[in-house]
């Protein structure tokens, strides 16, 4: 069997990058040293009572029987926060409007009054998804997001 020169080439190549060359799954961990990350997050009105002049079929949908009686929709922005286990989030928690918040994340909770900043720290401790949420009932269930802490050993070199 007569191979051309490229073919020839290719092949040596791919036997060279062979040896020495541990596959992917192989490779070593990378040590993690945790990190401090600062993290703003925001509580934004989506649809709300005060809007209702802005969005005129608000006045339908929070009125007795309508599709957000009793509810006003409200988000965290970002909504998803990613870190690693051991990892201290320094978190800055920004309410601009004038209802009342809470912060409420696992064994955490921080009250969100109209128009303030507050800071804070969080440290990171299991890999998994952690949900946070509002306290307020009427901003629930809209008003959530997630936690990913990933684990230190799931960190490998490139």
């Amino acid at each position: 069997m007569r191979f051309s020169s490229t073919a020839t080439t290719l092949l040596a190549l791919l036997m060279a990058c062979g040896r020495g060359a541990a596959p992917a799954s192989d490779r070593a961990a990378i040590a993690y040293t945790p990190r401090t990350r600062n993290v703003t997050i925001t509580t934004v009105p989506l649809l709300v009572k005060e809007l209702a002049g802005t969005y005129p079929f608000l006045k339908q949908d929070a009125a007795p029987g309508g599709v957000l009686a009793g509810k006003e929709v409200y988000a965290f922005s970002p909504s998803t926060i990613t870190a690693v286990a051991g990892d201290t989030l320094h978190l800055t928690l920004l309410n601009p409007e004038d209802d009342d918040h809470g912060f409420v994340l696992r064994d955490f909770y921080v009250t969100l009054r109209p128009q303030s900043r507050t800071d804070t720290i969080y440290v990171t401790k299991s890999p998994g998804i952690y949900e946070f949420s509002c306290n307020v009932p009427a901003h629930l269930p809209m008003m959530h997001g997630q936690l990913v802490v990933l684990g230190a050993g799931s960190l490998r070199s490139p």
